[in-house]
């Protein structure tokens, strides 16, 4: 096989990166693996739209069939990279096979962290595949008890998908609120209150201690002493970075394959992206971050294959966050904990807006919430305004009748 482009990973990071390489004229070889036999596809829905849809639901690929082959892209599904051979700059597949590279992509993406007292439950189950979205939505019945470990986003997608279909819902979160990781407290109290008056009941400062089985269900017990018995147990407590492969390889690695400015690994012929990468910030002095978010992996997996073609490209990219609960939506761009001064803008009668100052006055962060897209537009110019370093004036960040395109202008 003649040496190309590989990408060790076949989600939203490394389609958008083989895809990339096409765009950017690169004429090689680009071989994309995944460890799932399917074609790629979007995660983004399975603990939304493939909740709740009426229809049997089908996975949305990322690009179809026709596409890959359009683009000369090959596909190698159901295989796992058991190691890199840097040395020979090959790639060993778990089935013996080998495949060389020019320059090399790690898109490997986390994992949901595992709560061990919940490893050997048959009716535990955490979710990052269709099969598990699928064996989830199964057990979404009218009147059937979840208990969710993690009131994070993904836990709460997933109460709020258990609502819709019926089920009684529970969400454990062992710390003092709901979303303590990057979202403000004022925008978690309007998601806390929707869920509970969609009927769930959210126990916060207590965690799940054991999970016993009995032939159709699980008693949950917590640190407070309750115990839940629940028919299905979702345990949504964050994620790990997939480093194996990297730290096999002798690659630095740290909460995540660790890269610099440029998407490169230790290993300069080696780059990573996407969910698996902890990288510098550079509007934020150069923190180190490790984000898992949709565009994040997509933007990523672009400047991944344009540096592997040759450009010096920094990230320079604003974070950017998003959930979708109810009829609520929300956004988050920037870093809010950089934030020293809080404003509030109102742009509606149920939605608002929270920027983020830092102590020298500039934009650091926006977070909004409201129904459907209502925060979408005023988010985006605010994160325009983060990646220009602007100090917007507060009075009229605050003054609704002032708009942000305007200060954008200025």
């Amino acid at each position: 096989m003649k040496m190309g482009m590989v990408i060790i990973g076949a989600g939203e990071c490394g389609v958008r990166a083989a895809f990339a390489l096409r765009e950017s004229g690169y004429e090689g070889p680009v071989t994309l693996i995944g460890a799932e036999r399917h074609l790629p596809y979007e995660r983004p829905p399975l603990s939304k739209d493939t909740m709740v849809s009426q229809d049997h639901p089908a996975r949305r690929t990322i690009a179809a069939e026709a596409l890959f082959n359009e683009r000369n892209i090959a596909f190698i599904g159901s295989s796992t990279a058991s190691s890199i051979d840097r040395g020979n700059k090959l790639v060993k597949l778990e089935d013996d096979r080998q495949v060389p590279y020019e320059r090399l992509l790690l898109a490997t993406g986390a994992i949901p962290r595992a709560l061990p007292p919940a490893t050997n439950s048959r009716h535990c189950f955490t979710l990052r595949s269709f099969e598990d979205a699928l064996a989830i939505r199964a057990r979404l019945r009218p009147g059937a008890r979840i208990v969710i470990i993690g009131g994070g986003f993904i836990g709460l997608e997933l109460a709020a998908s258990a609502r819709q279909r019926g089920a009684s819902v529970t969400v454990i979160e062992p710390q003092g609120r709901i979303m303590m990781r990057g979202v403000p407290e004022e925008i978690a109290k309007v998601i806390d209150t929707r869920h509970r008056d969609a009927g769930v009941e959210i126990l916060c400062d207590t965690g799940a201690v054991s999970f016993t089985d009995t032939v159709n269900n699980v008693a949950v017990s917590l640190s407070n002493g309750d115990v839940i018995l629940a028919d299905l147990a979702i345990i949504g407590i964050g994620a790990t970075p997939v480093t194996a492969l990297a730290e096999l390889a002798g690659l630095e690695t740290g909460n995540g394959v660790i890269v610099n400015e440029r998407l490169q690994t230790s290993d300069p012929e080696i780059y990573a992206a996407g969910d698996c990468c902890i990288f510098p910030l550079a509007l934020y002095g150069g923190r180190r971050v490790r984000l898992e978010a949709w565009r994040n992996a997509q933007e990523q997996g672009s400047l991944a294959a344009r540096n592997m073609l040759g450009a010096k490209e920094q990230y320079q990219s604003v974070p950017w966050f998003w959930s979708d609960q109810y009829e609520l939506g929300l956004q988050v761009a920037g870093l809010p904990d950089e934030g020293k001064q809080t404003i509030r803008r109102d742009v509606g009668e149920a939605a608002f807006i929270l920027f983020h100052l830092a102590g020298d006055g500039r934009l650091v962060a926006a977070s909004g919430i409201g129904p459907g897209n209502s925060v979408g537009k005023d988010i985006r110019l605010a994160e325009m305004l983060i990646a220009r370093g602007a100090r917007p004036d507060p009075g009229q960040l605050a003054a609704s009748n002032v708009k942000l395109k305007s200060l954008l202008a200025a």
